[in-house]
């Protein structure tokens, strides 16, 4: 079984990211399963906290997962035309230790799609990330890009993706995905 780490950029109860997360665990193919994580606990990085307390339980957690996957699947949310602080924040402390980062990050195969309100989608947060994900010597996977946009319409209130049209998308996204990380 192939498992996959996910993990959404966005805090807002009723994300369209969080929901576009749990659709695509849901849509997995049954040789794979997306265990959904959460940033919410992370505190806001500072390295003399983390001097003097370590790494916190929060950021812990998120790291075992990510050792624990084959995979680690991004949905990021565009604020101001760039990656959310809170979801850079989190990557930032799960690279820490910097020793920690090849044994984590190195080779990790590694995918990016989002959602969005407007009419571009998520476009120059996925390429923002990618300098970043290039540092972290993770494997990113260019094959496949979903880039959701005019969200509001596609996702009901709680959050839940509703377009049967997206849904097959992200279904053959991530089959795509699974693809990669298996070799295929």
């Amino acid at each position: 079984m192939t498992t996959i780490f996910g993990l959404s950029g966005s805090l807002r109860r009723g994300s369209f990211n969080a929901g576009l997360l749990r659709a695509a665990a849901e849509l997995a193919p049954a040789s794979a399963a997306i265990k959904v994580g959460s940033i919410r606990d992370v505190p806001l990085y500072n390295a003399d906290e983390e001097a003097a307390h370590g790494i916190p339980q929060a950021v812990q957690a998120l790291k075992a997962s990510l050792r624990a996957a084959d995979g680690l699947l991004l949905v990021t949310p565009e604020y101001n035309n760039g990656i959310p602080g809170v979801f850079k924040n989190a990557i930032d402390w799960m690279s820490r230790p910097a020793s920690d980062i090849a044994g984590l990050f190195g080779g990790k195969p590694v995918a990016i799609l989002g959602a969005s309100p407007g009419g571009f989608g998520t476009v120059l947060s996925q390429n923002d990330w990618l300098p970043v994900l290039r540092t972290l010597g993770t494997r990113h996977w260019f094959a496949g890009r979903l880039l959701v946009a005019h969200a509001g319409s596609l996702f009901d209130q709680e959050g839940d993706l509703i377009d049967e049209g997206i849904r097959e998308r992200l279904r053959a996204f991530i089959a795509g995905f699974v693809d990669f990380i298996e070799g295929r």
